[in-house]
């Protein structure tokens, strides 16, 4: 079953600058893969059309049967809230603690607050940060500081999770601990798409990897291929 579709999608910017030209491929549920290119290859504008910060030129994103260029008003937090996005640069809010960080999702949503403390400590256990609730972003590593970014993404339960770049600031050891839990995910039912230009980190992870090259997707490898 597929979470996600994208039908020959082209994204042209103002000033003729086309970002994606012709891009079709589809995720299916519970599935973990790559997109990789170069710098300006299109990965970001592939993630925002996703997240909906950004609208197709032609084409169409699917998301389970639901056709992207239709969402529009008060349906675009809806549609949010079943698509975590995980930042290169984490995007904490440094006077709140790091469950208020996590909870800030589901405050918005108006869950019950006594929920919400539940659904926060149950993320924080899964990503190790249990200990360090009341702590504030200022006083964690850089590591620790993107898996309250990765929890405050899940906590929503989201179909899918999409993360731009989310080891390009850390070290070797770090961001095999970041992939370890993005891997985990799918056996929750999450699909996960994460955006790297790190070519090593990606063959490591022996998951499909999709390949831009000036907007437009040159390869789709898939984990046997990526093996050979």
């Amino acid at each position: 079953m597929s979470v996600l579709r994208f039908d020959n999608v082209s994204k042209r910017y103002d000033g003729g600058h086309d970002a994606l030209s012709e891009v079709s491929f589809d995720v299916a549920q519970g599935e973990m893969l790559f997109v990789t290119g170069h710098s300006g290859a299109g990965k970001s504008t592939l993630l925002k059309l996703i997240h909906l910060s950004e609208r197709p030129s032609r084409g169409a994103v699917v998301f389970g049967d639901r056709n992207l260029l239709k969402v529009r008003g008060r349906r675009i937090a809806l549609h949010r809230r079943e698509v975590g996005v995980v930042f290169q640069d984490h995007r904490l809010l440094g006077d709140r603690s790091v469950a208020d960080n996590v909870a800030l999702p589901l405050i918005l949503r108006g869950m019950r607050r006594a929920d919400i403390g539940k659904r926060v400590r149950a993320v924080l256990d899964k990503v190790s940060l249990g200990a360090r609730a009341n702590a504030l972003p200022s006083q964690l590593s850089a590591g620790e500081q993107q898996r309250v970014g990765i929890a405050r993404a899940i906590v929503g339960e989201p179909r899918l999770l999409v993360a731009d770049e989310p080891t390009g600031n850390l070290d070797p050891t770090l961001s095999a601990e970041i992939m370890a839990l993005f891997e985990s995910l799918p056996e929750l039912g999450t699909s996960v798409l994460v955006a790297s230009h790190d070519l090593a980190l990606v063959k490591r992870m022996k998951k499909r990897v999709l390949v831009l090259n000036q907007g437009r997707l040159v390869d789709d490898i898939s984990p046997q291929d990526l093996a050979q």
